[in-house]
């Protein structure tokens, strides 16, 4: 087969989506988009490969360039992405992908080069292990849903119903960063830009959505949500401090997200990605989702390992215990900085 591989430009950008609605091994964070929010939001260089046979695309992978004197020289598929890596029509032509990437990573001087794949691939690279992520499909009927959920978590979900939460859906991304930068805040983590939420709505538009829990009027909790094909993707999500005052903020919210999502048609519910051995890890089996393994390869280029970029790591404790300490204001002013490269 005589193929070519190409770096997406403008003009492709229609095609290239078209080629990951068709495909089934294609997620959310395969789409085109990503090229214009990693570039614009925190000023990664995007590297969009994909193959052609006869005028048409028959396989791609997104990469960005992901520059840090604190976190390492790597190009990545893709940053602040859980899922990335190649997805070709054939064996041949991920081959191919693959060879282009390493040789870009090469020209590029890189530590390393990440493929973040769902699935083990046959190239004999080194693997990190240690994420999973959790889908299940659900519903039409709320209490067929209901009922897939274990007994302990949906008592928390009713007591959050007797507490008087309100869900309110939207396109807020303002009112949703609010709660976010103070929740990871409170876990010891920078927050993004302001600028990055907005341009996920801009360049997503309607795939893109937000889900507000209010208190008394108060909003407490909140998740922004991806939506692809016939699969809702809750990803950036959190809660006030207040919030842990009220029993069954999160059930909740998950719950109201899970609902009103199969209400509209949608077939299945993507967790996301959780560490092994942490709390969202737990919380997400409690609901009675099973992990699945994901597979995160790495070609060393410049680098003897792969990186252990990860809070878990005993050497960003100390940074995590002062993050937790700072004033909010200060916190969202200079986290941002520090967030751009921790994708």
């Amino acid at each position: 087969m005589a193929l070519a591989i190409h770096q997406l430009s403008d003009e492709d950008l229609s095609q290239w989506d078209a080629y990951v609605l068709k495909t089934p091994a294609a997620t959310f964070f395969h789409r085109a988009g990503w090229k214009t929010v990693l570039q614009r939001a925190f000023g990664h260089q995007p590297y969009f490969l994909y193959a052609e046979h006869e005028g048409e695309i028959v396989g791609i992978l997104p990469l960005a360039h992901n520059k840090s004197l604190l976190f390492g020289n790597n190009l990545v598929s893709t940053p602040f992405c859980v899922y990335g890596g190649i997805v070709a029509d054939t064996d041949e032509i991920a081959a191919a992908l693959r060879t282009a990437a390493c040789d870009l990573a090469q020209t590029l001087h890189v530590d390393v080069l990440e493929l973040r794949n769902q699935h083990r691939s046959a190239e004999n690279w080194p693997t990190k292990s240690i994420y999973a992520t959790f889908r299940r499909s659900i519903d039409r009927d709320p209490e067929v849903n209901m009922q897939a959920i274990p007994s302990k978590q949906r008592t928390m979900i009713r007591k959050g119903i007797k507490n008087g939460l309100v869900s309110e859906p939207g396109q807020d991304w303002e009112r949703i960063y609010r709660i976010y930068a103070e929740s990871v805040r409170n876990l010891g983590t920078p927050v993004f830009s302001k600028n990055y939420f907005s341009l996920l709505r801009e360049v997503f538009g309607d795939d893109v959505d937000t889900l507000m829990i209010t208190h008394e009027g108060r909003d407490v909790a909140g998740v922004l949500s991806f939506y692809f094909r016939d699969e809702v993707l809750p990803y950036y999500g959190g809660s006030i401090a207040e919030a842990r005052e009220i029993k069954g903020v999160n059930d909740f919210m998950y719950w109201e997200l899970m609902r009103r999502s199969a209400e509209q048609g949608i077939q299945v519910f993507d967790f996301g990605r959780s560490k092994e051995g942490t709390g969202p890890y737990r919380f997400k089996q409690h609901w009675g989702f099973i992990p699945e393994q994901l597979y995160y390869e790495y070609h060393l280029v410049g680098a003897d390992s792969i990186p252990d970029i990860n809070p878990l790591n005993p050497k960003y404790q100390y940074f995590i215990r002062a993050w937790k300490k700072l004033p909010l204001p200060l916190a969202n002013t200079v986290g941002p900085l520090l967030a751009k490269n921790l994708g």
